[in-house]
């Protein structure tokens, strides 16, 4: 991933479309790629099957968050650390982790005008 000097997220935030996250993504992150595809495929499969848009604002806004933690190094490497720590450490540090990994996904809601999680 590119970094930024100054701590400025590294690319303005995309609009919520499929084709723009997808453009971010492959700027930010491209090892995830094969993931958002994945759960494109299957929220669209879900919707088809359904008739409901929901799974589809549910991928969407997901992706979106990915894309503003991961557009901001500092926010997306302390993501990663709680991430690890969350598979590495004892139960005390995966509550810490879990809290903090919250916060950081409820930060990105927020910032983003999505509902709470």
């Amino acid at each position: 991933m590119t970094t930024s000097a100054t701590g400025q997220p590294l690319i303005p935030q995309p609009p919520a479309t499929v084709t723009a996250l997808r453009q971010a993504v492959a700027q930010l992150a491209p090892a995830a790629l094969p993931a958002f595809t994945r759960e494109l495929d299957q929220a669209a499969d879900q919707s088809r099957q359904a008739s409901d848009l929901a799974p589809l604002q549910r991928f969407i806004a997901q992706w979106a968050v990915y894309v503003h933690i991961q557009r901001q190094p500092n926010i997306a490497k302390e993501f990663r650390h709680w991430e690890d720590a969350a598979e590495t450490g004892d139960a005390a540090q995966a509550r810490r982790a879990a809290s903090a990994i919250g916060k950081i996904l409820d930060d990105a809601h927020a910032a983003l005008g999505l509902l709470p999680r």
